[in-house]
């Protein structure tokens, strides 16, 4: 997907706006425009994006030894918009931060994809992303359903440049890292263009 001194330059410019384990901010970052525009024009991922697609959302992801955890198998709901609505049927409001997240129509959700760019190399010691292939065809899974019961979970292991493909609706896990190098990940979310039940995304690229 990108060269590694791609991936080397975005992550310096990166380590240098924001500290700690990461942020959901990272779209707002000058930097990631060409980020986001070499990602959408690749030929093997423009095709898996929805039609007239624009990135949403972009997460830094940055797990050490310093900064390290372990996130249980979870589908991701919630998505970034501008202001909160009081429309009927939206739940799931929160605030993270300064932001407005709202859990998302099932519809909308269905249509958006994720691409995680690894700007290191990710190995089975760096606390992979791990999925259960498929699961995002459940729709929203009630929290009190057993998630094992979807299948086997696979590591997604990555080199530097490497990028995945999913949808927010996959059921994905990952473990704390046990090697001493970082694993930063650039997670971009991309979406249609317009929300329904007056809706805004709180910034698009």
């Amino acid at each position: 997907m990108l060269d590694r001194e791609t991936c080397g330059c975005a992550a310096q410019w990166l380590d240098g706006a924001s500290s700690g384990a990461g942020t959901r901010q990272a779209l707002s970052f000058p930097w990631m425009t060409p980020i986001v525009q070499a990602v959408r024009r690749h030929p093997s991922i423009a095709g898996l994006l929805p039609p007239g697609a624009v990135a949403v959302q972009c997460t830094l992801f940055r797990k050490s030894i310093g900064h390290n955890w372990l996130v249980a198998m979870h589908q991701d709901l919630s998505i970034p918009v501008r202001e909160h609505v009081a429309a009927g049927g939206l739940r799931g409001w929160s605030k993270k931060e300064g932001a407005w997240f709202v859990q998302a129509p099932q519809d909308v959700l269905e249509a958006m994809v994720a691409v995680r760019l690894h700007l290191d190399d990710c190995g089975p010691a760096d606390g992979p992303l791990r999925v259960i292939a498929g699961s995002h065809r459940q729709g929203i899974i009630p929290r009190a359903v057993p998630l094992g019961d979807y299948g086997a979970m696979r590591e997604c292991i990555a080199v530097t440049g490497d990028a995945w493909v999913m949808r927010p609706l996959l059921l994905h896990a990952s473990s704390r890292a046990g090697g001493s190098s970082a694993r930063r990940v650039l997670h971009l979310l991309f979406g249609p263009p317009e929300l329904p039940l007056g809706l805004r995304w709180r910034e698009t690229v």
